[in-house]
């Protein structure tokens, strides 16, 4: 397949690089970042996009994907599919459906689960929104860049899935550093906390996978000095799309908006911009139960 691959950041670059290491011919552009190995770089998005058959995107917004979107969808052959692979709103995603859909293009929404080391691995997850058809002809790419990749539905479902995903990923992760820091309060262990938890009903991701407490299960961000392998500035990026989500169909969503809240607080006014999103737990660490 010829692929043109826009934005090669910390997340496109891998993904892109398997592509071609796959041995698809993948032309490459990002204003702001070089081309990986066996990524053809080209000058501007319109070249990647042109006669390619399949454009995929990671980009950083809804509003950027607009632009790229408004940009790259008229030269785009008619039957390509553009597949943006960024985390957005969903009305973003599924006005850029509804434009590629009138210029005779198929359109997918596809966020991604797994993070930087998962693309690296091609071990990430796509959530998938858009025509069964387009899904089926870019499901070979999703095998080559990751693990599994589910269809979930119409345009913007993929975005939704991700959004209602990290919601919970955002507030699981805020009770697991409660715990640990009320754990260390109470004078009990940290590694016997994980071996009960890890094991009983308060079990998660957070907990077994990528636990937030250094030395403590799996190697995570915890032993690298809370080196993002997912940013607290992107969670809080997703929690804020869950809650613009939630406002427009009026959901109940009580613990993604105090997720929210606290991620919040803790990127913009305690120092928690640059750290892996579970540095949450030395800033608990340091709180009494009155915030201070």
């Amino acid at each position: 397949m010829k692929i043109g691959f826009i934005g090669l950041g910390n997340m496109g670059a891998p993904m892109a690089r398997n592509l071609a290491a796959a041995g698809h011919e993948v032309l490459g552009y990002d204003p702001n970042a070089a081309a990986p190995d066996g990524v053809q770089a080209v000058a501007s998005a319109v070249e990647a996009a042109k006669d390619a058959d399949v454009v995929i995107t990671m980009l950083p917004n809804g509003d950027i994907l607009r632009a790229v979107a408004a940009e790259v969808v008229p030269v785009m052959r008619k039957g390509a599919i553009f597949c943006d692979c960024s985390t957005v709103d969903v009305d973003s995603a599924r006005a850029v459906a509804t434009q590629a859909e009138q210029a005779g293009i198929l359109a997918l929404d596809a966020p991604v689960s797994g993070g930087v080391g998962g693309a690296a691995a091609g071990t990430l997850t796509f959530m998938v929104g858009g025509p069964q058809q387009a899904f089926e002809t870019v499901r070979p790419l999703f095998d080559i860049m990751g693990q599994k990749a589910v269809h979930c539905g119409t345009s913007g479902s993929g975005q939704a899935a991700k959004i209602c995903n990290n919601m919970i990923l955002g507030a699981t992760m805020i009770a697991t550093c409660e715990a640990f820091a009320l754990a260390d309060k109470l004078g009990l262990d940290r590694q016997k906390m994980f071996d009960v938890v890890s094991t009983s009903s308060g079990q998660s991701w957070s907990m077994n996978i990528y636990c937030p407490a250094p030395g403590v299960g799996p190697k995570s961000p915890a032993d690298n000095g809370y080196k993002p392998g997912f940013a607290a500035e992107l969670m809080l990026k997703d929690l804020r799309l869950s809650q613009q989500a939630a406002e427009s169909v009026d959901a109940d969503t009580p613990m993604g908006q105090l997720a929210a809240a606290l991620y919040e607080s803790f990127v913009e006014r305690e120092g928690g911009r640059g750290l892996d999103f579970s540095a949450m737990l030395p800033r608990f660490e340091k709180r009494s139960r009155k915030g201070q």
